[in-house]
């Protein structure tokens, strides 16, 4: 029989290593496959091990549990069934019943013997219902991001963008940018003419971007409109852009494909 494989992400090692250990005495044939105390590290290591359990601490370095859920929804394998995401959280009750309310499990800190035998038993007689499609669980993750968030005032359109090649610091019109797409802990600025890097997120550029303008195509992708010259479907059904004025493919996230419908 093949063994169910888990990953936890928790960046409190005492509480990761406590979190293991309970694990091994209630469900000893589990294969805890990875314990990692950043986000991105849990992102990385679940789509190279695809396991069937996460359990995701909401506050982690480099990308929250809810990021990190998030990002799975996109680049999750269609072949994969998508995994059972058990969230360890800190929050108060008002986010613990947003995670009810979308059928996703949880485990507040610290942690209680008696409510973690309870996630065990119902994830080794998982409901069907619970497993969420894609665009379901990524809504539903948003909506929650966006509960436990303050309010903020609106955004200012950005009109140029302060970004750099090498030591100097160059204003790039936004007008100009063809498409912007995160790579490692920084975002590049692709022009016609050359690429700059900034350090600004791709969640934090797209409040101050014209939505009708630049479109978000993946999580790591905001595109031009106007800059896409054609629009191509691939033997497994992804979606691939080409650009007027850019040599480089962009593909296109399940999560996004709504933007080309009419294919």
């Amino acid at each position: 029989m093949t063994s169910i494989k888990a990953l936890i992400a928790e960046d409190e090692p005492l509480l990761a290593q406590s979190l293991r250990q309970a694990l091994h005495q209630l469900w000893p044939e589990l294969d805890i496959v990875a314990c990692v105390g950043d986000g991105l590290s849990a992102l990385q290591l679940a789509l190279q091990h695809l396991p069937e359990i996460l359990f995701l601490d909401i506050r982690m370095p480099g990308m929250s549990g809810l990021e990190v859920a998030n990002a799975l929804t996109e680049d999750w394998p269609d072949h994969r069934a998508w995994p059972h995401i058990v969230f360890v959280t800190a929050y108060d009750q008002y986010a613990v019943q947003a995670f009810e309310t979308q059928a996703l499990d949880y485990l507040l800190k610290p942690l209680q013997p008696e409510r973690l035998a309870r996630t065990v038993e119902r994830l080794k007689r998982p409901n069907p219902q619970l497993t969420s499609h894609a665009q379901t669980l990524h809504n539903s993750l948003h909506q929650i991001e966006q509960a436990l968030v303050p309010p903020q005032a609106s955004v200012p359109r950005l009109a140029a963008i302060q970004a750099s090649i090498g030591a100097v610091l160059h204003r790039v019109p936004v007008q100009d940018v063809l498409f912007f797409a995160a790579a490692d802990k920084y975002v590049r600025v692709v022009t016609a003419a050359r690429e700059y890097l900034i350090r600004t997120p791709i969640k934090a550029l797209l409040p101050q971007l014209d939505p009708q303008v630049f479109w978000q195509i993946h999580r790591s992708t905001v595109v031009q409109a106007q800059a896409i010259a054609s629009i191509s479907r691939d033997a497994q059904g992804k979606i691939w852009l080409r650009l007027k004025q850019h040599p480089e493919p962009l593909v296109v996230s399940r999560l996004h494909t709504d933007l080309f419908k009419a294919m």
